[in-house]
């Protein structure tokens, strides 16, 4: 893995970790959107702007690929590199989750 990625994405934000969660299935922008609604029981809300906005820049970074056009929406899928991103970051919640219940010391 690239050493910008790494450093871009891990430790990531909600925002790009419920959207790079979301995406391991097809989905578009405002699947995701309704997605993250529905798993965080409304408590994490991502707007339009910061939505686009990472789709544009995960696409780039190779995280992320277009599918295609769906109804005037463009679908995405999480790429292999993602994937290992993903991974990575899930990896550093559940050592901290252990570390807050005292498993690692």
């Amino acid at each position: 893995m690239d050493q910008h990625i790494k450093k871009v994405y891990v430790p990531m934000t909600e925002s790009a970790f419920y959207i790079l969660f979301c995406l391991r299935e097809e989905n578009h922008g405002y699947g995701v959107v309704q997605k993250v609604d529905r798993l965080t029981d409304g408590a994490i809300k991502l707007a339009p702007g910061t939505m686009y906005g990472s789709l544009s820049k995960m696409e780039k970074d190779g995280v992320i690929r277009f599918i295609r056009e769906e109804d005037k929406r463009k679908v995405y899928k999480i790429t292999d590199l993602g994937e290992e991103v993903l991974a990575l970051e899930i990896a550093r919640i559940e050592k901290l989750y252990k570390i807050s219940k005292g498993e690692i010391k």
